[in-house]
């Protein structure tokens, strides 16, 4: 590997000059109309040791319509191409099929040796499936590498050996001249997706589980997915190229919030001769990691601290050492620093580790909400979205169609933005040689393992419960219990003696509330009481 320092400065200089001479060449880009109001947008992030289908993503990205508007939805994919784990795979959303052959002979062919080209498969009318009412994109897909010859001169200009690093800067400067050409124009035609290896982003005006059904990816494996649904803040609000995920190179973010300081990080990367395409603050973030990344090859420690920087008591908390070279990153990145309410969750491939990573990323204020869970056992599974309820219908739609698959997670925790114990971020790591029981980890800021052990006497959650057996419990019936004690009192009994039962008696109980408070609205009243304090 090339000097890091040399590779970083000639990147960024060879940038500078690539990027004023296409501004030069490049018409003023026409206004985007106006932005929309701050909304929360709904997030989920799901990873395994082995691949997932796109179905299971159904019910938890519906139960977060409330948190998108119907104006964008997307989805990413990592980790869903084994056979092709060393190609890029070129994403190109054709918003104008008639500029397909136009396109590929300016921007494909003379570059590329294409491996495998296909059109995305969909439905026949959009207008079938869901809400739906934007046809999403004709979507072609290229498997490709640099041709040796394109990539030796491109090697020579930038005055550095040919290299898998010199390789990715060309793919990422040609989407880029690509999205100037097609996307850059009042008409827009088309636009790059996503251009990384063994990872796919699929997007469009509408709802994120419409996106899933219009492209047909309910039998579609990956090893990590994320989906949003969009409340757009900024951007081309009604336009397929505004729907969230981005791309960096070999990473898709996705974004709950709103960056206050969007001008100051989009002069801090024009800098540094990265300019955005598509004026969403989400753009910029996946910009940032990109950068971080790629260019100056940070470890994701780093990364996480450069983008939310450890303030305050955390800060004072750390070792002597790391506050060293955490000054330092904040006197070189603190410009570029998100600033306001965010929520990242990252899918990204790792292909010289044949890895996949989820990450999700809290800033420090943790104005935005987020949950973290880990499912241990033969399949294991790794979770991060903006709100339970999301994580909770994923595991209990996989558990209906797999066995191995419990319905609740083995450990749910929320993280604290830049805390010095943990750093308010979290990585899964899937690596599919790996031998069992280590295909996926997780890991905080920091590096340290996240356990999901509980104590030694607690048996594992069964997967599979007697769920119509209501004789367990230790009590007769607790519907009498209720009926006689009220609420409260039946509430301090059964934490008394809740410590000593299975979860088997514990399932029984339950069953037996739930049955007394379907008989009458005044029992529905009375369990409902009782369930909410259990909850709390």
């Amino acid at each position: 590997m090339m000097d890091s320092r040399r590779f970083a400065e000639t990147v960024i200089r060879t940038r500078r000059a690539w990027e004023a001479k296409r501004r030069a060449d490049q018409p003023t880009l026409p206004p985007t109309g106006k932005e929309a109001a701050e909304g929360g947008c709904g997030v989920i992030g799901v990873i395994a040791s082995e691949p997932v289908t796109g179905r299971q993503l159904f019910r938890p990205l519906s139960q977060m319509n409330n948190r998108g508007n119907g104006k964008g939805g997307g989805i990413a994919v990592a980790g869903c191409f084994p056979e092709h784990p060393k190609h890029f795979a070129l994403h190109v959303a054709l918003l104008d099929e008639s500029v397909r052959a136009k396109l590929e002979s300016r921007f494909i062919e003379p570059h590329f040796a294409i491996e495998q080209v296909e059109q995305l498969a969909h439905v026949h009318d959009f207008r079938d499936v869901g809400r739906l009412e934007v046809r999403p994109p004709e979507v072609v897909r290229y498997f490709v590498r640099v041709k040796q010859d394109v990539l030796d001169i491109f090697a020579t200009e930038l005055g550095l050996p040919p290299s898998d690093e010199i390789e990715a800067e060309f793919v990422s400067r040609n989407s880029c001249a690509l999205n100037d050409a097609y996307y850059q124009t009042e008409q827009p035609q088309a636009f790059v997706l996503s251009h990384g290896r063994n990872l796919m982003i699929l997007k469009g005006v509408g709802f994120a589980e419409d996106i899933l059904r219009y492209y047909q990816l309910e039998e579609f494996g990956g090893l990590a997915w994320i989906g949003h649904q969009r409340y757009p803040t900024r951007g081309r609000v009604w336009h397929p190229g505004g729907a969230h995920p981005f791309a960096g190179l070999d990473e898709a973010l996705v974004h709950n919030g709103d960056l206050a300081n969007y001008q100051a990080i989009v002069e801090y990367l024009g800098q540094r001769g990265i300019e955005p395409r598509f004026l969403t603050d989400t753009e910029v973030a996946a910009l940032l990691f990109d950068l971080y990344n790629r260019v100056y090859r940070y470890s994701l420690e780093h990364i996480c601290e450069a983008l939310a920087p450890t303030t305050e008591r955390d800060f004072a908390m750390l070792p002597k050492d790391k506050q060293r070279v955490y000054r330092a990153l904040r006197a070189s990145h603190l410009h570029g620093s998100p600033d306001g309410p965010f929520f990242f969750i990252l899918a990204r491939t790792l292909p010289q580790e044949d890895q996949v990573q989820l990450i999700g990323i809290t800033d420090t204020s943790m104005l935005r909400p987020q949950v973290f869970a880990f499912h241990q056992g033969e399949v294991q599974i790794g979770l991060v979205a903006s709100e339970k309820q999301a994580i909770d219908a994923y595991l209990e739609e996989l558990s209906s169609v797999d066995p191995r698959v419990a319905p609740l997670a083995d450990r749910t925790w929320n993280a604290r933005g830049g805390s010095y114990t943990d750093g308010g971020a979290f990585v899964f790591t899937a690596s599919p040689t790996a031998g069992a029981g280590e295909r996926l980890t997780c890991a905080d800021k920091f590096g340290k393992a996240v356990r999901v052990d509980g104590p030694a006497e607690q048996p594992p959650y069964p997967i599979r419960l007697p769920r119509n057996d209501r004789t367990a419990s230790n009590e007769a019936d607790w519907s009498t219990v209720l009926d006689a004690a009220g609420a409260d009192n039946a509430f301090d009994r059964a934490t008394r003696r809740m410590p000593t039962w299975s979860f088997e008696e514990v399932e029984a109980m339950l069953g037996h509330v739930v049955d007394w408070a379907k008989e009458a609205n005044r029992n529905a009243e009375v369990a409902l009481a009782f369930l909410t304090q259990l909850l709390d």
